[in-house]
């Protein structure tokens, strides 16, 4: 049986975000994805799905976070 990833919450593309150091828009333009949707993703309105779910997970390895943990290890140090 294969691996879940681990889903990608609010919280969590927020933190990536702010350990990054980017703006929403920042992120948007290195995602090719609109900045409204990485708002929709912080403020849960929508969650990332498919390939942003994983363009997210591998920005997220590149940088060395830790995501799919316990919620509140994710924000270290912001």
């Amino acid at each position: 049986m294969a691996k879940r990833r681990p889903q990608w919450d609010a919280g969590s593309v927020k933190a990536l975000r702010q350990h990054l150091g980017l703006t929403q828009d920042e992120l948007a333009q290195r995602m090719g994805t609109r900045q409204q949707t990485i708002s929709e993703w912080e403020t849960g309105m929508y969650a990332p799905r498919g390939v942003s779910e994983r363009m997210l997970g591998m920005v997220a390895e590149q940088a060395g976070f830790a995501y799919g943990e316990e919620p509140g290890n994710q924000e270290q140090g912001t």
